[in-house]
């Protein structure tokens, strides 16, 4: 197919990419990826065929020597790069939630490669001056959002830049996608080797035998029978702490966990870290901006970094005076106790559990068998979704799946339409990344005429075979926060997919799954799904009322690890001179000084070295976003809470002005339409106890 305006053709498949499924749209349900013939050998070839048809498509809607339209510019460009896109987004996610060497060496290869592509769209001359042409004049209110989108991008991206800042900018952008690639694949091999073997069951005094059967099978399968393996998890602090009675372990544990990506070997992030926080600057740099934070936030609810960190030092002060006198009454049960010794991190949740047990008489232990894995979703979770949005959902096992850990369900609207597909991946294994979250395979969009398929990724340690998955409350928010994110993306409505769903800024995302979080201890909810795996029987109301005065039980420490960590990124984003950028541990001591937190028993929830949302993720100089975030749901909440709860027309009204808007509206506009007035940081501070 040629244009004639560019004399550019636009390639078409040959014979040898016949049989490639990533090339043309999955005939499955809503698109859904076909995992059964999805193989390692089917990217490399989507990708290069991918990238020279968007290319061409490019340069047609470029040198297009009719006049710049709406239609002929922008929505071209929404229409292009179909296979593109296609393979980038199964890839992502294989890369993510089921590696494996050959993806890792695939994902190295093409990181450079595709930040080269997208400069080579955003920094095209004529492509911009065409975008900069179109008035946005007859076009309805999404429309008019598509065209300010496109040129806040070009821009951001640096098209307004000269020739020669334009190819540095290419190098540096190349150069940034390469080293952070290289730092996901260390930090990947560094939490695999991180993990601590034990060769005595006694060492892991204060586990469950399920979870010492699972060490055992861990150890196993890592080439140690007879051992036991306590594998690391994302976060600073590793669940398992707060049960384990022997000190040295704790200590052992947490010090791996610590130390993981700092050992001087092929593992270690941190000349990664300190070559990509100067590259970020020079990048900053050339674009015209200070720092790095000041280049980034333009496009965000917060607008700079000065509002973000003016957000975070309101929650800081009381967080971190809260966790002083956490830190007493842990030090006055050591004593009691006759311990002998000062609290150290490695202490802190396992002390913690104990004084929680003595202020609320609340015991993990107790909780856990109310709380099994399927039932809190299919019962808890959804059954929410039911309440307030009309929502059912159907098992599906006739759809192919990436892992044989991976179950589908069919999900249906209030009226018996269905919506969307969602895939549920709950355990945790060396090939994932840690921690947890949501990601689309296929996007909303009625330009495209596409419905969204979406994934859950979890880490929870899969039990020994045959025994239930039991897991903590906390892991329970979690599946409540995590499938919030996915009703974003359920419930988008949007024609243009750069609008859907959940593609808005980074500080207003974690608003819906926040949100979400609060039904886990709804009465209604919580009777249905907090069922004894056993028995069947309910949870019993004294032990929910435990659960709910605990709710601000160390809070003072969560908010104190939550808010360094934010500090921390914007820190590291907000120099403004090499000179500043020392190494990474002195950085970091200086950071956290600078902002009070010295209170050596709150560890960061992330430390430099393995902060992957900062340094792999796309969460630089976006940390603080969950407390922006924070601060609209616990708002929003109040809404709600004095407006009849779990009704259907609240979830109507919610879903109406927040979840189905997608990147559509101005979400200031849309969060002021929702509850009626601007955002306000007191209902987030009254929730975490640090004011009445």
């Amino acid at each position: 197919m040629k244009n004639t305006d560019t004399g550019k053709e636009i390639p078409v498949p040959d014979a040898s990419l016949a049989s490639n499924p990533l090339m043309k749209k999955s005939r499955l349900q809503y698109e859904a990826p076909e995992f059964d013939k999805i193989k390692n050998e089917h990217f490399k070839p989507a990708f290069d065929f991918g990238l020279k048809q968007h290319d061409a498509e490019i340069l047609q809607i470029a040198n297009n020597s009719q006049a710049p339209t709406f239609e002929n510019t922008i929505v071209a460009l929404e229409k292009s790069g179909e296979v593109l896109k296609r393979a980038m987004i199964i890839f992502s996610n294989l890369t993510s939630a089921n590696t494996n060497p050959t993806l890792q060496a695939l994902d190295e290869e093409y990181a450079p490669v595709f930040a080269a592509h997208s400069d080579k769209m955003y920094l095209n001359e004529n492509l911009y001056k065409r975008i900069k042409a179109i008035s946005g004049d007859g076009l309805d209110a999404e429309g008019k959002r598509l065209v300010q989108y496109y040129k806040q991008n070009f821009e951001i991206a640096g098209a307004n830049l000269s020739a020669a800042d334009k190819e540095k900018l290419k190098q540096i952008n190349q150069e940034l996608a390469s080293l952070s690639t290289q730092y996901s694949n260390k930090l990947l091999e560094a939490r695999k080797q991180g993990g601590v073997f034990f060769n005595d069951a006694k060492e892991l005094d204060g586990l469950s035998a399920d979870e010492i059967a699972a060490a055992a099978s861990d150890a196993k399968n890592a080439g140690k029978p007879g051992q036991y393996l306590l594998a690391l998890q994302n976060t600073t602090q590793q669940p398992l702490l707060q049960n384990l009675k022997n000190r040295n372990t704790r200590e052992k544990l947490f010090k791996a966990s610590w130390m993981r990506a700092e050992k001087g070997d092929a593992t270690d992030t941190r000349e990664t870290i300190e070559k990509l926080a100067k590259l970020r600057l020079k990048k900053a740099q050339v674009l015209g901006k200070k720092s790095f934070a000041e280049w980034k936030l333009q496009d965000q609810m917060a607008k700079n970094p000065e509002a973000a960190t003016k957000l975070m030092n309101q929650i800081a002060t009381p967080a971190v005076e809260t966790a002083r006198r956490e830190a007493k009454d842990i030090q006055d049960l050591i004593d009691q106790q006759k311990g002998g010794f000062q609290v150290e991190p490695w202490d802190w949740n396992f002390y913690a559990e104990q004084v929680r047990k003595a202020k609320f008489d609340l015991d993990e232990s107790q909780i856990k068998p109310y709380f099994e894995i399927t039932t809190v979703l299919e019962k808890g979770v959804f059954f929410a979704a039911e309440k307030f949005y009309g929502l059912t959902f159907r098992k599906r096992t006739d759809l192919p799946v990436y892992h044989p850990d991976v179950v589908t369900y069919e999900v249906f609207d209030h009226d018996g339409k269905s919506l969307a597909i969602y895939y549920l991946d709950f355990y945790t294994r060396d090939s994932k990344n840690g921690g947890a979250w949501m990601s689309n395979f296929v996007e909303q969009s009625y330009l495209l005429g596409t419905k969204p398929v979406i994934v859950n990724c979890y880490n929870y340690q899969k039990p020994a075979p045959g025994k239930p998955s039991l897991i903590s409350y906390d892991d329970v928010s979690t599946i409540f926060h995590e499938f919030g994110h996915s009703i974003h993306g359920m419930f988008a409505s949007q024609k243009y997919p750069s609008l859907s769903g959940t593609n808005v800024p980074r500080d207003f995302v974690e608003f819906p799954s926040q949100i979400n979080e609060h039904w886990a201890l709804d009465p209604a909810v919580l009777k249905n799904y907090a069922l004894h795996y056993e028995t069947k029987q309910p949870i019993p109301q004294p032990l929910v009322d435990k659960i709910k005065k605990a709710a601000t039980f160390n809070q003072g420490y969560m908010t104190t690890e939550l808010v360094s960590a934010a500090e921390l990124d914007m820190d590291w984003h907000t120099v403004t001179d090499d000179s500043q950028l020392i190494p990474v541990l002195d950085f970091e001591k200086q950071s956290l000084a600078k902002h009070g937190f010295t209170l050596a028993t709150v560890p960061p929830r992330y430390h430099t070295p393995y902060f992957a949302h900062i340094w792999g993720g796309g969460y630089s100089a976006g940390y603080y976003a969950y407390l922006w975030s924070e601060t609209l749901d616990n708002d929003a909440w109040e809404w709600i809470s004095k407006n009849g709860g779990l009704t259907r027309e609240n979830g109507d009204r919610f879903r109406k002005y927040i979840l189905s808007v997608g990147n559509s509206v101005d979400l200031n506009q849309a969060f002021r339409d929702f509850t009626g007035h601007d955002p306000d940081i007191k209902p987030l501070l009254r929730n975490r106890g640090f004011i009445k």
